[in-house]
């Protein structure tokens, strides 16, 4: 499959869903590979098995609060010398991109470089979504090193780290980031074919562009955009989403804290959820939501906020007081609700003491009925 400039639309459309609100708007990556793409042409789109072992793997991501993003326009060719750098270092040519993470404007990053370099992209990442430290990758939970890894940022300036674990690699490269003025291009996890094919969440690039789609067809077709959104994530390696709340914005906050947009929103129920309340907490992406006090969603699943009238994602640092939005939660695949992958980025990485429980089984009625990925009918087991 290659994918096209025309492809980079619904491509970010559907990132922005699975970014979980954060991951940074897909507007300007979009903007980047496209004109990447109209001068270098089109971008093969790999499968991880078609990979050999031996192929050498590079995951590149911008590093850094997404609200800077906004503010600060890169150049264009940061991840490209980044990636540069990485090979005069390993002293290995790079067979192939991903992204670090899928959601949001980190799925366009591989095919800016892509474009530029003449390399294909694997259709998988590391996250399945968006998370906001470079330890939160399923990399990282099968045992691959983040480092040797490598930033750079807009005057040129290039940093290669060697850390003692992955750990060590997101609090040192966070610090850098701050420095080089809140967000930074990486590469980082640099591995074999072999272990992409072990460790990668797998077709996320093009569930992105199937989301997108969706999208698309239910404008042209007069359909509801939301439910387009939540039947097209049937039959995929996640599963149905849900519906979860639909309600206006009464108050938002947010900061930029050690390179993190962190915050809450507060949302007041509208039509059927009305004398209700929602409040979504977030660092980057949206980590947990509550219904009057009750946790209703949490990380690691997709807690995603649509315009009811388009369907199109609403990220943080777009979200303003007084918006209608219904959120959406996308149960997220098994490869990232292990015990292992849990004690990375379940809630209690992030300082909430709740257990993490499936939306499958939060929402267990509504499953019966739509069904689930066959590795997860264990959750719809009566009790």
């Amino acid at each position: 499959m290659r994918v096209h400039e025309q492809d980079l639309e619904p491509l970010s459309v559907g990132a922005a869903i699975l970014g979980a609100g954060g991951g940074g708007d897909p507007l300007i990556g979009k903007l980047m590979a496209q004109q990447a793409m109209a001068e270098h042409g089109a971008v093969e789109l790999l499968d991880a098995a078609d990979l050999e072992d031996e192929a050498v793997v590079f995951p590149v991501a911008m590093m850094g609060a997404p609200t800077v993003f906004l503010e600060k326009i890169p150049a264009g060719d940061e991840t490209s010398l980044a990636v540069q750098r990485m090979e005069r270092h390993l002293n290995q040519r790079v067979t192939a991109l991903c992204p670090v993470e899928c959601g949001g404007m980190n799925s366009m990053i591989p095919f800016v470089v892509a474009a530029r370099m003449g390399l294909p992209v694997v259709d998988g990442d590391g996250m399945g979504r968006a998370f906001p430290e470079l330890q939160m990758e399923t990399f990282h939970v099968f045992g691959v090193s983040g480092t040797p890894a490598c930033i750079a940022d807009e005057w040129g300036n290039v940093v290669l780290f060697e850390t003692v674990d992955n750990y060590r690699l997101e609090s040192f490269a966070r610090a850098c980031t701050v420095k080089m003025g809140g967000y930074s291009h990486l590469v980082d996890y640099p591995m074999t074919g072999a272990q992409m094919k072990q460790s990668a969440v797998r077709g996320t690039i093009s569930m992105c562009i199937q989301l997108g789609r969706a999208l698309e067809d239910a404008k042209r077709e007069h359909r509801n955009p939301v439910e387009a959104v939540l039947a097209a994530t049937a039959g995929t390696l996640y599963g149905h989403g849900v519906r979860l709340f639909f309600g206006k914005v009464v108050d938002v906050s947010r900061r930029t804290r050690d390179g993190f947009a962190v915050g809450k929103a507060v949302l007041r129920g509208v039509e059927q959820d009305a004398d209700r309340e929602m409040t979504i907490e977030f660092q980057n992406e949206n980590l947990v939501a509550l219904v009057d006090g009750e946790v209703v969603a949490t990380v690691p699943d997709i807690i995603a906020l649509l315009d009811p009238e388009t369907g199109l994602p609403v990220t943080n640092e777009r979200l303003r007081y007084g918006q209608r939005a219904v959120v959406i939660g996308i149960p997220t695949p098994q490869i990232m609700r292990t015990d292992a992958a849990l004690a990375v980025w379940g809630p209690r990485q992030f300082g909430y003491d709740v257990p993490f429980i499936p939306l499958e089984q939060k929402n267990a009625a509504f499953y019966r009925q739509v069904g689930v990925p066959k590795d997860k009918e264990h959750l719809l087991a009566a009790k």
